[in-house]
């Protein structure tokens, strides 16, 4: 039994760390830091960490894929805007939060200091904003 296991851990794929300090951080021009873990996000499902201005305010908009993220510093809301208009919920560190595809919504970064979150996207980036 010893010997399957280390033939299987053998040829799995090898642990991936990346200290905070090595990521690639990558602004556009809003102001918006993406630093990619896995994944290209324009052509596929990826990782990243996020970085929002403190303040931020998106436009409403859409995204095609679904976004599932983990608050690590600041605090951030994201609104779901409909016919009743969309509850505010503050998501502070250790939150979690996930926008279905196609869900107009706003997202801000509420903290005094900048709001930083892990994502996930099971599709590619985009980002359509919708009129109001």
């Amino acid at each position: 039994m010893l010997a399957a296991v280390s033939t299987t851990a053998a040829a799995a794929e090898p642990i991936t760390n990346m200290p905070a300090a090595s990521l690639d951080w990558q602004t556009t021009p809003e102001g918006v830091a993406f630093a990619a873990l896995n994944g290209d996000r324009f052509k596929e499902a990826y990782m990243a960490m996020v970085r929002l201005p403190a303040g931020l305010v998106s436009p409403l908009h859409t995204k095609t894929a679904n976004m599932f993220g983990v608050v690590v510093p600041g605090t951030l809301v994201h609104t779901e805007l409909g016919i009743t208009g969309g509850e505010e919920k503050r998501l502070s560190a250790g939150s979690f939060y996930k926008i279905p595809a196609n869900m107009p919504h706003i997202s801000k970064c509420v903290s005094a200091s900048e709001c930083v979150t892990f994502l996930y996207q099971d599709g590619s980036f985009d980002f359509l904003p919708v009129d109001q």
